[in-house]
């Protein structure tokens, strides 16, 4: 069995910074890719940014500049630093696995349970 667990979410004004943390737990020999989603109340879920197993980023268009994706793949770890952040940033932010391997079994398309962000006017 395999569980995302997000943390570091919570409430900031606006231009402050956060730092989101999402850490694979179980018997993982390998983690593909890893994302971090958001959705806003009454919006659809949304992509915020990738990261590959190598380190090659990508991001939506309005946190680009502003939010950095990273990880650490020894900690099995996905990182997402926000910076500047906006109201209009406030959602609940999911980690998302496309493909991870355990010693016996292969899961995809795994998701975190969500971590609240409210940046305040």
């Amino acid at each position: 069995q395999v569980q995302l667990v997000e943390s570091g979410g919570g409430l900031v004004q606006a231009g402050g910074s956060l730092r989101l943390s999402c850490a694979a737990s179980g018997r993982i020999a390998r983690i593909n890719s890893m994302a971090w989603y958001r959705q806003a109340p009454g919006k659809e879920r949304e992509l915020v940014a990738g990261i590959t197993r190598s380190g090659t980023a990508s991001y939506a268009d309005s946190p680009k500049g502003r939010f950095t994706i990273s990880r650490d793949n020894a900690k099995n770890t996905v990182y997402l630093q926000m910076n500047s952040l906006k109201p209009e940033d406030t959602a609940v932010y999911y980690c998302y696995v496309d493909e991870v391997a355990t010693i016996t079994q292969r899961y995809f398309g795994v998701w975190g349970q969500g971590t609240l962000v409210t940046v305040s006017s």
